[in-house]
Formats: structure tokens, C-alpha cells, sequence
């Protein structure tokens, strides 16, 4: 980038030129990127902020808690409950819903985030991030865990912030993809990529392999093929990437194309897959389609689904077009 644009510039200009992003959006962006640079140089710390280890206690998902995940949970609703543009918040971490508390204005959007992705991550010093999305609380009284169950094409912002040798920011409102890295001398965000494309084939893809077993048939087929290489059905060899943080494998993808799969295992029959709708999967669905990609669930376009729950989980394959696509048809054909 020839000038440096700071992510509060960038925000103005699109506020001003576009008229898409009104004043309440444009601050309610600019805490959650706060949140993050705090949430950034607490992991920066490690062992010296005693942040590392686990919580011994488990999350709505059963899941066992490390205390970065607790940490990085409360930065987030302290940040944002007091700035009058929330109306609640709800996260992977929580239960339920988080209602801005009375002594504080309330405003129209509702906020949804994962406060710290790849947890099992955090105590071996590899890369780990925060996802969010927004949404506009439906008109009417006060404020329920109903409003949240939105499909996903009604996102109005979306984003993730990576924790990793850079501290990187990736946002959308519905006009692309632009990516912010963290410059810790001046303290803000810079503008360092926009209009981010994925290309639409790709010969790298992202998934634990160790459960191929567990997966279903077009999936095994999918990968089957991407194995045999050039002297397979695809004719091209292919990479296999994993970094096991959503975030981490799914930023690769958007910066140089590739597919990302978590899907649907024997192992747990009765859940249609692990990731969580409302707080992974849409938000980082956006993005990937904002940036000419596709996600899909395999059997329809994830920004689709119609959520019954807060914690609701699918299956997740995002990443080039023509690969997710391949993989769609593949469960059509089965």
C-alpha cells in the first residue's frame, strides 16, 4: 500500500463515499478492533501474563475452557456493553445471550463471536483468532436468543482477527474483503490488502485427515482423488494443510486460495457437524463468499441455513469455488 490508511480512516471513507455503513456499524467495528488488540497482546504475553493453561472448567458445548478462552470472552463484553450501539451479544463461551445491562443505552445490532478459535492451540505458541459477526436486532421489545436466529446472508458486518507472528484483521460489511495488520508502534490497524479475491480452483486443501474414517462417502471421495494426484481423476497434485485453528487455516485459504473441510463424522451421528453455525461458520462464510469463493454444508449454501438454536452446528466446506462446488455435487450424486 502506498499510503497508510488506518482501519478508522478506512471505516469514514466507506461511511462517506458509500453511505452503507452508518456511524453506530462504523464504532461499534472500531471497539471490536480495540477488543482485539487487547486480547492480542494478552496472548503476546504467554506464561509471563498467566494466561496460559486450562480453566478446568467446560463451556456450553462441553468443551474444556483454557483460561485465554475466559479471558479473551470478558474483554470482548466489557469493550462493547457500554458504547449504546449493542442491543445484546451472544458467544461460543456463554450459554445464553448477553443483554446490554440497563445502565447503559442500548442500540440495534447484535454481536456474535467465537472469543478465542483454536484454543488447543494456545499453549504450543501457534496461531489462534477471534471471529465475529453482527447482525440488526428485528424490531420490537425488548431483546431474546429468537432475534439471533438469523441465516447468515443477513449479516451486516463479519469479521476474524488472527493472533499470529502479525496480529491481522479481515473484515467485511458486504462490499469485499479488506485485511488490516496490527502495528504495535503506532498502535492501530492499517489498511494492507482490499477487494481480497480466492481463486476459483485451487490444489490445496485444509482437513484432519486422522478421521477420514469417520466421514461420509462423498467426502472420502473427495479426498480420495485430491490423494491420487496428478495421476487421478483431478490430474494435479494436491497439498494437504492442517493448522487445526479455523482461523489460521481459513485466512491461508483466503490469502492464497485452497478448500477447508470439517465435515459430518460417524462419531456423532445425531449432530449434522462441529463447527458452530452462528459464530464460525457464517461469519467466515461471508467473508470466503465476499472474496468469490463459496461455503456450503455440502447440501445447500451455508448462508442458508436457517439457525434453530444459539449454538447450532453444521458441516462446513468453504474455500475456491469450483472445489466446493466439486464437493456439493458429490452429495448430490450420492
Amino acid at each position: 500500500m502506498n499510503k497508510r490508511i488506518s482501519l478508522t480512516r478506512y471505516l469514514v471513507e466507506q461511511q462517506r463515499m458509500d453511505g452503507h455503513i452508518p456511524a453506530q456499524l462504523r464504532l461499534l467495528l472500531e471497539v471490536v478492533a480495540r477488543a482485539c488488540k487487547r486480547i492480542s497482546l494478552t496472548v503476546n504475553k504467554g506464561a509471563l501474563g498467566g494466561g496460559l493453561g486450562s480453566a478446568e472448567t467446560e463451556n456450553i458445548q462441553g468443551e474444556m475452557q483454557k483460561k485465554l478462552d475466559i479471558i479473551a470472552n470478558e474483554v470482548l463484553i466489557e469493550a462493547n456493553e457500554w458504547g449504546g450501539h449493542l442491543a445484546a451479544m451472544a458467544s461460543e463461551e456463554m450459554d445464553g445471550i448477553y443483554i446490554v445491562p440497563n445502565r447503559y443505552p442500548q442500540g440495534e445490532y447484535l454481536l456474535m463471536f467465537d472469543p478465542l478459535d483454536g484454543s488447543s492451540n494456545i499453549d504450543v505458541n501457534v496461531s489462534i483468532g477471534m471471529i465475529f459477526s453482527v447482525l440488526i436486532k428485528p424490531e420490537g421489545p425488548g431483546v431474546s436468543a429468537q432475534d439471533f436466529l438469523q441465516p447468515g446472508h443477513q449479516q451486516v458486518a463479519a469479521g476474524y482477527c488472527v493472533f499470529g507472528p502479525q496480529t491481522t484483521l479481515v473484515l467485511t460489511v458486504g462490499d469485499g474483503v479488506a485485511m488490516f495488520t496490527l502495528d504495535r508502534e503506532q498502535g492501530s490497524f492499517i489498511l494492507t490488502a482490499e477487494n481480497m479475491r480466492v481463486p476459483d480452483d485451487a490444489q490445496e486443501f485444509a482437513v484432519n485427515m486422522s478421521n477420514m474414517r469417520h466421514w461420509d462417502t462423498p467426502v472420502k471421495r473427495y479426498i480420495d482423488e485430491c490423494l491420487q494426484g496428478k495421476d487421478g481423476p483431478r490430474g494435479k497434485d494436491f497439498n494437504m494443510r492442517w493448522v487445526g485453528s479455523m482461523v489460521a487455516d481459513v485466512h491461508r485459504i483466503l490469502t492464497r486460495g485452497g478448500v477447508f473441510l470439517y465435515p459430518w463424522d460417524q462419531r456423532e451421528p445425531e449432530k449434522p457437524g462441529k463447527l458452530r453455525l452462528m459464530y464460525e461458520a457464517n461469519p467466515m462464510g461471508w467473508l470466503i463468499e465476499q472474496a468469490g469463493g463459496a461455503a456450503s454444508t455440502g447440501k445447500q449454501r451455508i448462508l442458508d441455513v436457517q439457525p434453530t438454536k444459539l449454538h447450532e452446528r453444521v458441516s462446513v466446506f468453504l474455500g475456491s469455488k469450483n472445489e466446493v462446488e466439486r464437493i456439493a455435487r458429490y452429495y448430490s450424486e450420492a
